[in-house]
């Protein structure tokens, strides 16, 4: 089985997708990074420009658009796959209004068994907020973690096989002091992953805080990446509402490339010890953390 509001928008790009799992990885039920996805959620009026500008930024292409119910109620939403080297993204347009809990689901994650997922999941302490249902090429979930973070799990009828991508991209979590063991503890447990740093003293100019510091944890995964950013809520603008973080080879040119494409720069470039960042708003109002690695 498998799980994922934006499952659907996957629908129609099923040509890119697989659920092969990896026998090098024994019980995991993660597929690869190549398979995750980003939800975005933007108005009607407002999916041309978005994808336009995703595409002139980072490079990529985007699937046949198409119309349909991928939720497990009534509903209708325009939906696109936008396949680029540094991530993937599942973008909707709802023609009718959002039924709940949709539209909180940060990430979309394939899964080798949606019936093993939802296992591992429960077991690792994580909450089935929408049960299993089948959409036209699969089958969908949405769980929930210690901390509020919500993502989907997604698993098609049909495997097939997606390259690797150039860059993984960073799933950007933000939790509270009181849950960042647990969240930490629980999601690897869950994918299997492995903590690579925890830093308590992390420079927190990252998150708009300069002079600060802040603890950050930093996972890895059959999954892909995540960062998990421990504060005390007090987070300027725009840090908080940015779901990813894309790594690219040359900010400055990347950024380049989307302010020509109609991209907000809300903060940075700020330099940091392995690496600088800066947070961009795409048109649509998709915010994202676009980052490269510093070399010492």
């Amino acid at each position: 089985m498998s799980i994922r509001p934006a499952a659907v928008l996957f629908l129609f790009a099923a040509s890119a997708w697989g659920a092969q799992s990896d026998p090098a990885h024994g019980g995991a039920v993660a597929v690869g990074a190549q398979y995750d996805t980003t939800h975005v959620y933007v108005a009607p009026g407002d999916f041309d420009a978005f994808v336009t500008s995703i595409v002139a930024t980072f490079g990529g292409k985007a699937s046949k658009r198409a119309v349909s119910n991928v939720l497990p109620v009534p509903s209708s939403t325009e939906m696109q796959y936008v396949s680029t080297p540094a991530g993937g993204l599942s973008v909707f347009a709802y023609q009718t209004p959002v039924p709940f809990p949709f539209g909180q689901e940060r990430t979309g994650y394939l899964v080798t068994d949606m019936d093993q997922a939802i296992r591992a999941a429960r077991a690792a302490g994580a909450e089935v907020i929408v049960e299993p249902f089948k959409d036209p090429i699969g089958i969908d979930s949405v769980i929930q973690w210690p901390g509020g973070v919500k993502m989907q799990l997604y698993w098609h009828f049909t495997p097939s096989t997606s390259v690797p991508l150039e860059t993984i991209p960073d799933n950007r979590v933000y939790v509270s002091s009181d849950t960042a063991d647990r969240f930490v503890r629980d999601f690897v447990r869950f994918a299997r992953g492995r903590v690579i740093a925890d830093d308590k003293h992390a420079d927190a100019g990252e998150i708009g805080r300069a002079g600060e510091t802040y603890r950050r944890i930093r996972i890895t995964s059959l999954f892909g990446n995540m960062q998990v950013m421990v504060t005390d809520g007090h987070l300027p603008y725009p840090f908080g509402h940015e779901l990813t973080g894309y790594q690219v080879q040359d900010l400055a040119a990347t950024l380049d490339k989307a302010k020509a494409a109609g991209v907000k720069v809300l903060f940075g470039p700020y330099a940091a010890k392995d690496r600088s960042s800066a947070v961009v708003e795409f048109p649509g109002g998709y915010i994202a953390e676009v980052h490269s690695q510093t070399m010492r």
